[in-house]
């Protein structure tokens, strides 16, 4: 029983020393001092440049490592926003399926076993969470608020599907990573004039409203389903 522990305790372990050491690169600064040497190697290596960034974003969220922000932003910065959201949510979503593995084989099948086993409260509990999976699932993407570590940990230890968690990833990260890798796009006539990029553009009110309109839109079929319950007990 003990094997179905390693991959997280591997992750735990690189995440411990890479927030110790990796963290000190992964800044603006170390972009700023090498964005011309990126274009350039880019230019002329191009495959090589897409495989190797997204390896490292994959990585990133893997290990749960600090950077997934600046390396959303130097992927728009690298390709341009169409490009470059492509490439984030697809890397994103593949170290997200990483680390939902490693958790769901240490943790989570043993905790969907016992939760489906159990009874009363616990057990509507589940049946909420098991009727409701998408809308908690795209809940969990789109809201700002929530880490992207924790809602690949939720899912992970609530027994959900890989298939379902893969489709609510890509498909949920798509507006933050549009912000952010928009944000890189821009990156070189920010360097040009020797400012920082404001990662506050997320919470402004034209940004930040339209992903709190999804966010109540992922959660209409409960609230549906809810107000029908609420109807038929009326009755």
């Amino acid at each position: 029983t003990w094997f179905r522990y390693l991959p997280i305790i591997a992750i735990f372990m690189v995440t411990v020393v890479g927030f110790f050491t990796v963290g000190d690169y992964l800044n603006f600064d170390t972009l700023r001092d090498n964005h011309k040497v990126l274009i350039g190697f880019r230019d002329e290596n191009f495959r090589i440049t897409v495989i190797g960034f997204m390896t490292i974003y994959i990585l990133i969220v893997g290990f749960s490592l600090p950077g997934a922000t600046l390396a959303t932003i130097t992927g728009g910065f690298l390709f341009g926003t169409p490009w470059g959201v492509l490439i984030n949510v697809t890397g994103a979503t593949l170290g997200a399926v990483m680390i939902f593995l490693a958790v769901r084989m240490g943790f989570g099948e043993k905790l969907k076993a016992r939760m489906d086993a159990s009874e009363g409260k616990i057990r509507s509990i589940k049946n909420g969470i098991d009727e409701n999976e998408w809308s908690m699932l795209f809940f969990l993407r789109l809201v700002p608020a929530v880490p992207f570590f924790v809602a690949n940990l939720i899912p992970a230890l609530l027994g959900v599907s890989l298939l379902r968690f893969v489709v609510s990833t890509f498909l949920g990260i798509i507006p933050g990573s549009f912000v952010f890798t928009s944000v890189g796009a821009g990156l070189g006539l920010v360097f040009a004039r020797g400012e920082t990029p404001d990662l506050e553009i997320i919470f402004e009110p034209h940004i930040l409203l339209p992903i709190l309109g999804l966010c109540i839109l992922s959660l209409l079929p409960v609230l549906l389903k809810a107000m029908t319950g609420k109807k038929e007990l009326l009755k």
